[in-house]
């Protein structure tokens, strides 16, 4: 590729001529929405989610931030915002991302197909996360902390 700006326009073509739905934000290649279905034979894939995505000026060298437009449970993701953790993912990623999931896994499946239910049906995809209100969590959820999900440090 001769340019970032080339690269760009390239993979947003690229994504625009596949099966996802894709909307535009005003007129330039920088930021998107995606529309996609969970994967088969996953947690997720009865879930529809929308994403928002900005490709910064020097994309591929620098990563996109993506963002879930409607509620998703997963460890890389931010429940509250939706930012999705690439720099976790990318850089700093550990087993107490995934606490819930690697201590209690039915729990943490049952969270998983919960959320699929509550947030993200076909008409979940149109809210956005500053939409839903803390009333949207249960008890647990709204008192739960970072250590109660990771458990107790190691001595």
């Amino acid at each position: 590729m001769s340019s970032p700006s080339k690269r760009r326009e390239m993979d947003v073509m690229k994504l625009m001529m596949s099966d996802y739905k894709v909307e535009m934000v005003n007129d330039g290649m920088s930021e998107f929405y995606v529309e996609f279905q969970g994967p088969t034979d996953s947690l997720y894939q009865n879930g529809k989610w929308k994403v928002r995505v900005e490709l910064p000026d020097a994309y591929p060298y620098k990563s996109p931030s993506i963002g879930f437009v409607n509620r998703i449970f997963h460890p890389n993701v931010d429940e509250m915002s939706g930012s999705v953790c690439l720099d976790v993912i990318n850089q700093t990623w550990s087993p107490m991302y995934a606490a819930l999931m690697m201590r209690d896994k039915e729990h943490y499946e049952q969270k998983v197909r919960e959320y699929c239910e509550r947030y993200a049906k076909p008409e979940d995809i149109g809210s956005h996360p500053e939409e839903s209100s803390d009333s949207d969590l249960s008890d647990e959820e709204s008192t739960s902390s970072d250590e109660e999900m990771a458990g107790p440090a190691d001595p």
